[in-house]
């Protein structure tokens, strides 16, 4: 048997993706295969309602280490203070979101350099600029992690630049 479910989503709208978000962190709780999409997403589940009550829009899982894995719903992106666009390596520590794939795809056709590689929770609090990408959340800028501002605690100028490559690429 194969099952199909489909959700219809109102047309890109640009203004309203632009705005941006606050986030907080949360322990890593999950189990170590999170490459894979399962229906065991309980951990995703807590963290989420851990955010929503926190007043913020998604939590990003940190490992024992330090590390930044991933949001509850969303890859993690950061704009270090040296200008570097981040996103964390592929590994069985995230889920390698379609729309992260597509953003990177965007970024290397307009000539925008980043890298794969983890980054710490100091290095995110640190950072020019941070955002989240996910299917429903396109490219959304973080404005706070911890209560404590990103960057002046405004949107970006590389998370709109990016919003906006993104939102031509999906019409």
């Amino acid at each position: 048997a194969f099952v199909v479910t489909a959700k219809r989503f109102p047309p890109f709208d640009f203004d309203a993706a632009i705005k941006g978000v606050n986030i907080i962190t949360t322990p890593e709780i999950r189990w170590q295969r999170r490459d894979i999409k399962t229906v065991s997403l309980l951990g995703n589940c807590l963290a989420k309602e851990k955010a929503r009550r926190a007043g913020c829009y998604e939590a990003w899982f940190v490992e024992d280490d330090g590390l930044i894995t991933e949001g509850t719903t969303s890859n993690s992106w950061i704009v270090t203070a040296k200008g570097e666009l981040v996103t964390r390596d592929v590994s069985s520590s995230i889920l390698n979101g379609i729309t992260r794939l597509s953003i990177m795809k965007v970024a290397k056709e307009n000539g925008i350099k980043f890298s794969e590689r983890a980054f710490s929770e100091e290095e995110a609090k640190s950072a020019k600029e941070a955002f989240i990408s996910s299917t429903t959340s396109f490219v959304k800028p973080v404005l706070n992690i911890d209560d404590a501002p990103v960057g002046d605690g405004k949107v970006g100028p590389l998370s709109t630049k990016l919003l906006s490559y993104y939102g031509d690429y999906i019409k």
